[in-house]
C-alpha cells in the first residue's frame, strides 16, 4: 500500500510540474528581457465639391514608430527604456486656383516605463498595463518654413495585449494614452515663447476599440 501511495505521489507531482512547465512556456518570468517595436499609422482623404465640382483635397497622414527595451525584475513587472519618431502631415489642394500649402511636423523622443501584466487570457494571451514618462521635441513647418519648435515631457498610462506566436515571439495590439498628462515649450524662429500643458483621456476609445492603437511585434530573450 505504501508503494502505491509513494508512485501515485510521484505522478502525481510529475503531471503538475509538467503543467506548469506548459502553462509558463508563453510568457514572462523574472530576469526575462524584451525588444519590442510599436507602430501606429494613418491615412485619410477629405475632398470639398459643389454642385459637382470639386473644390479642394486635404490628405492627412501620421506615423509613430516606438523602439522598447524592457527588464523583468519579477514575474509580472517589467521596467524598460525607450525610444519615439512620429510625422503628421497635411496637404491641402486647392484644385480652382492650383496650389498647395502643406504642414509637417515631425517629433523625437526619449524616455522610462513601467509595465505591469495583470491578467492571463488562456496560455498565450497576457495582458498589461503601463506607466510611461517621456521627454520629446517637435518642429513644424509649412511649405518648407520651419514655423515652430516644441520641447516637452509628459507622462501615460497604456493598456495592451501580447499574443505568443512562439515562446519567444508575440504579436503587441495597444491603446495608447489612455490617460495622460504632458506640458510643452512652444517657441517661433522668432524667439516668442509659449507654455502649455494639459491633462486628457482617451476612455472613450472604449467605444471605439480602433481610435487609437498602435500593432508591433515583441521579442523574449
Amino acid at each position: 500500500m505504501k508503494k502505491v501511495l509513494l508512485t501515485a505521489l510521484a505522478v502525481f507531482s510529475l503531471t503538475f510540474v509538467n503543467a506548469q512547465e506548459e502553462n509558463s512556456e508563453f510568457g514572462f518570468t523574472k530576469g526575462n528581457m524584451f525588444l519590442e517595436g510599436n507602430l501606429s499609422f494613418g491615412n485619410t482623404k477629405t475632398t470639398e465639391s459643389f454642385q459637382g465640382t470639386d473644390l479642394s483635397e486635404l490628405k492627412e497622414s501620421n506615423f509613430n514608430f516606438t523602439p522598447k527595451f524592457g527588464y523583468f525584475i519579477s514575474n509580472k513587472l517589467a521596467l524598460g527604456a525607450q525610444l519615439s519618431v512620429g510625422s503628421q502631415n497635411e496637404e491641402e489642394k486647392d484644385l480652382i486656383n492650383n496650389t498647395t500649402d502643406e504642414l509637417k511636423f515631425n517629433t523625437f523622443g526619449a524616455g522610462v516605463f513601467a509595465r505591469y501584466y495583470f491578467l492571463d487570457l488562456g496560455k498565450r494571451f497576457k495582458t498589461f498595463t503601463e506607466v510611461g514618462l517621456a521627454f520629446e521635441s517637435g518642429k513644424a513647418e509649412v511649405n518648407g518654413t520651419e514655423t515652430e519648435s516644441a520641447n516637452g515631457f509628459g507622462i501615460g498610462v497604456d493598456l495592451g495585449i501580447n499574443y505568443f506566436v512562439t515562446k519567444n515571439m508575440a504579436i503587441s495590439f495597444g491603446l495608447n494614452n489612455v490617460l495622460s498628462y504632458g506640458t510643452a515649450t512652444l517657441e517661433t524662429p522668432a524667439g516668442d515663447e509659449t507654455q502649455v500643458s494639459g491633462l486628457s483621456g482617451n476612455l472613450n476609445s472604449f467605444n471605439n476599440f480602433f481610435d487609437t492603437p498602435s500593432f508591433g511585434l515583441l521579442y523574449k530573450f
